[in-house]
């Protein structure tokens, strides 16, 4: 038993084994899962799930997206794949663009989403794509009411042709299982163990399957039975033969769970997340994939090269610039995701700024640590931003600093109710301490 004297004597223990000084904290596994892949990626549906979101994507925005992509994963193979919709076409041009990138070195492999149905296979099988997704409803929530005739059989038989038709095209299939969070565990190994009997006659091709927790009602736990628990989920696809490599998940955040859920899958053996960068999607989102890559690299992934995650910064911009900015909460690139308007948490970062940042948040992502004054940022919050941008380092009890945030207490006790910012407080500070701005005055 540790004496309690050796740990009042003892010096600072910052955990840096958890939460090492330059990178994201890093998992300790106390029994690392052995059914954790050997690899694991991610990939990308803003083109399609993004766009059923109200993303107004142009051909040419679609082009720019793919390109940020592309600058994010880099060589890392962190994101491996991006799917365009086939219907319009704007759609179709900008997965020609994207296409014409890739074959030149571009690293994310444009795909398609389709329906699983035969007409569907015929609409994209000139376009170059060697892998398309093809939707495949599997909850009798959509099998005995979405078609006429209905009915597991009949939705099976449509799915069969479809994927045969994609096969003989030499196309790889990846069906996505629709709504596999409410259909029963034994339909799902039916429709597989179905489908992988029709792929084994074309030799080696090996179809791809993707569990979709299209409501986000999935649970992280395996002591849950039926679908809902997404580690039994992807048991079972194992179970029937499919490989890590094979298997992606691709869930929605309606419940709140679209991360957690993430790395249970993973943690089952799922080898790739489909998502979108910054969590654009339908309703209230797909997976953001920044969440899920920073916990990858967390547990040990991409050890020799990893995305860059300061480049989601300019795809925040372009998100704002087309009138889907991010909310300014969102978590790591959000306007407000690195700023405190608590005066603890500002005297906080001014003595030590580890001791309010969950890692090194400016180089890791580009965005600087910030405060914003209000009634309740007291003098530290002045001398967190003299310091920030004039690089004056002032004690708080500083008769100055004093006097600039009784100006900021009178703006709220007058009324006020949003923030003051530096931009505000600026010139105030710069006459109170005679600092010349950037203008010369």
């Amino acid at each position: 038993m540790t004496k309690p004297e050796a740990i009042a004597d003892g010096g600072p223990d910052y955990v840096l084994s958890s939460f090492p000084r330059g990178d994201f904290p890093k998992y300790r596994w106390a029994s690392r899962p052995e059914s954790l892949p050997a690899e694991c990626w991610t990939t990308e549906t803003t083109h399609r799930d993004g766009q059923q979101g109200g993303l107004p994507l142009s051909a040419e925005h679609g082009i720019k997206l793919y390109e940020m992509m592309c600058t994010f994963t880099g060589n890392s193979r962190a994101l491996r794949q991006a799917e365009f919709f086939a219907y319009r076409p704007a759609d179709r041009a900008a997965l020609a663009g994207a296409l014409e990138r890739w074959k030149s070195g571009a690293p994310v492999e444009p795909t398609t989403w389709i329906r699983a149905a035969v007409k569907d296979v015929e609409l994209i099988r000139s376009l170059g794509v060697r892998e398309t997704g093809m939707l495949a409803s599997i909850s009798d929530y959509h099998t005995f009411h979405k078609f006429t005739p209905g009915g597991r059989k009949v939705a099976l038989q449509n799915y069969q042709a479809a994927v045969q038709t994609a096969l003989d095209a030499g196309i790889r299939p990846r069906l996505h299982l629709e709504d596999a969070t409410r259909a029963p565990l034994d339909v799902i190994a039916w429709f597989v163990d179905a489908v992988l009997v029709l792929a084994r006659k074309h030799g080696d091709v090996r179809v791809k399957f993707r569990i979709c927790d299209t409501l986000g009602v999935g649970l992280p736990y395996d002591d849950v039975e039926g679908s809902r628990s997404i580690p039994r989920l992807f048991e079972r696809l194992k179970s029937c033969g499919v490989q890590g490599a094979d298997m992606e998940f691709h869930p929605h955040n309606d419940t709140w769970m679209v991360v957690p859920n993430c790395l249970a899958a993973i943690r089952a053996g799922c080898g790739a997340i489909n998502g979108t960068l910054l969590g654009k999607g339908e309703r209230t989102g797909n997976a953001p994939l920044e969440a899920v890559l920073l916990h990858l690299v967390g547990m040990g992934y991409f050890p020799n090269e990893r995305p860059d995650f300061t480049a989601l910064n300019t795809l925040a911009e372009f998100y704002r610039s087309i009138g889907h900015g991010l909310p300014a909460t969102y978590p790591l690139f959000g306007r407000d995701a690195h700023r405190t308007r608590a005066g603890i948490h500002a005297d906080g970062l001014n003595k030590f700024w580890w001791m309010y940042a969950p890692f090194d948040v400016p180089k890791l992502l580009g965005r600087p640590l910030e405060v914003s004054l209000t009634k309740d940022s007291g003098p530290a919050g002045i001398v967190f931003l003299l310091k920030q941008h004039l690089g004056m380092a002032i004690e708080k009890t500083d008769p100055k600093v004093i006097a600039l945030n009784a100006w900021v207490l009178k703006q709220f006790d007058e009324g006020r109710q949003t923030s003051v910012e530096w931009e505000e407080i600026e010139p105030m500070a710069r006459e109170s301490y005679r600092v010349r701005g950037d203008s010369g005055s």
